[in-house]
């Protein structure tokens, strides 16, 4: 049945190996093409492993929609090393309670706090900037990532890295080494398997990696813990009432903590729905997926912005408006209050999604493009050429933002964009990293105008479990006069 579908020649028992023993930036321009090539469907073999590519709406809407598909592919197990089976790799009822538990971290009211991070962190990008030599950006990815990785420390366990000096450099880059460690091995059959890859330098690596970001990760929680000890845990039902504000310290004389997910976490350990480990294991799991995503979103939105000066500029006179309006500020509201800058987001991340691919195990047959699918075969969404299929986007490679026009929506298909995937397992943080895009952006705009030295055309795409950059790219920031 899988041999009736196209695909590249494949080999006996090796299959399509020689095909991916190779840099991830040749893997990534492979998958691409195979997808345009053998669209709408293809297939590739690893030893005795099918892998079934998809890349058509109605395909992708028969496995994301149904509630029966919401196993992840292989390449997650591999992640569990790092965060077990949290929220982002677990299936079944695990999966069901825990997102019930942690979906009202992304209530309003909640939001509403992280976004006073969020602009908090904003202003301090700027004042980076201000103090910097010259306004040369030399590696705009790593420079934001800093920040996007202070903020999920911030909003998921409470806590700063801002001003922590090496630990805060230690603990970033072993977040960032442990993704490279996840594309080594996912690129190299032989090291599926714990035994070899355990044995190998990047095994030896990762355990060290692995010390210090468990490490950090359980302090953090063991202090948080304390907090809400010493204050009788009076805080954690504000995840179920409304803020008061003006509550800062409570009888014993200690100050008043912002909420951050951890602290939902902890109610639910203290209501026996989740043990300490768990509690663990979904702060590690928000933290991958958090901080990467949107600094790689902020990346290509600065970069399309700085190749589009009149989509640029008016997206400044529209920021400029709002802010000037609200006496120079930012809040919740403002931030609601700016609709173009919310669709060149949102045409960034069709262009460049920050998880290009993402994949199901299947748990029963199905039926895509023609073709039964035997259960247990693993999917993999193409969401790339998703998005820039021409039936659906024409004239696809084209950034323009008036796509997202109420007018210009209507009638497509609901699954031919999916930057935060769709279905029963879409993106819990989905509207967290849309408003924490529209901050930075906004207050750069306001303050600075972007001008490329390196440009889109001329940038390596390289295959990962997120869109990844293979050179640095340099970014030059001109501060906007202002007129008072």
């Amino acid at each position: 049945m899988i041999k009736l579908i196209p695909g590249p020649r494949s080999f006996p028992i090796i299959g399509n190996i020689p095909k991916i023993l190779s840099s991830p930036s040749e893997i990534w321009t492979s998958l691409i093409k195979m997808g345009n090539d053998y669209y709408p469907i293809f297939r590739i073999w690893t030893f005795f492993e099918t892998h079934i590519h998809i890349c058509h709406p109605d395909d992708i809407e028969t496995i994301l929609g149904n509630t029966k598909f919401i196993k992840k592919g292989f390449a997650y197990k591999y992640l569990e090393s790092w965060f077990n089976t949290g929220l982002l790799t677990s299936s079944g009822h695990k999966w069901h309670v825990r997102r019930k538990i942690l979906t009202p971290a992304f209530h309003f009211n909640i939001l509403r706090q992280f976004v006073d991070i969020f602009i908090e962190d904003g202003e301090r990008l700027i004042k980076v900037l201000r103090s910097k030599n010259g306004i040369i950006v030399p590696n705009l990815l790593q420079f934001i990532s800093e920040h996007t990785l202070n903020v999920l420390c911030e909003t998921a366990m409470g806590t700063s890295l801002k001003d922590k000096g090496t630990f805060q450099y230690k603990y970033h880059k072993a977040v960032y080494d442990m993704g490279c460690i996840f594309v080594y091995r996912i690129t190299r059959p032989w090291f599926y398997y714990d035994f070899f890859f355990n044995l190998s330098p990047q095994g030896w690596k990762q355990s060290k990696l692995l010390k210090i970001l468990h490490n950090f990760t359980r302090k953090i929680i063991q202090e948080r813990k304390k907090y809400h000890d010493q204050t009788n845990g009076r805080y954690l039902t504000d995840f179920n009432e409304n803020t008061n504000e003006n509550d800062n310290e409570n009888d014993l004389g200690i100050r008043r903590k912002r909420l951050a997910m951890l602290d939902l976490l902890i109610e639910a350990h203290r209501n026996d729905k989740i043990d300490d480990e768990g509690i663990r294991e979904e702060v590690d799991t928000f933290m991958f997926r958090g901080h990467d995503t949107t600094a790689i979103a902020f990346c290509f939105s600065v970069m399309l912005l700085a190749e589009h000066k009149d989509i640029q500029n008016r997206i400044r006179t529209e920021v400029k408006a709002v802010i000037d309006e609200n006496g120079g500020k930012l809040n919740m509201s403002t931030l609601q209050n700016l609709p173009y800058l919310e669709r060149c987001i949102k045409e960034t991340l069709r262009l460049y999604p920050s998880v290009p691919l993402i994949s199901r195990k299947l748990e029963g047959d199905v039926k895509l493009s023609n073709y039964e699918i035997p259960a247990n075969n693993i999917i993999n969404i193409q969401i790339f050429n998703t998005h820039r299929d021409p039936k659906f986007w024409p004239n696809p490679d084209k950034f323009d933002p008036d796509r997202f026009l109420p007018e210009n929506s209507k009638g497509r298909h609901p699954f031919a964009y999916i930057p935060f995937s769709a279905g029963p397992r879409n993106c819990i943080g989905q509207r967290f990293a849309i408003l924490e895009l529209k901050t930075y952006l906004a207050l750069l705009l306001y303050n600075y105008y972007f001008e490329p030295i390196d440009y889109l055309k001329d940038i390596t795409i390289s295959l990962g479990i997120l869109l990844r950059l293979e050179n640095p790219i340099r970014m030059k920031f001109i501060p906007v006069k202002k007129t008072y």
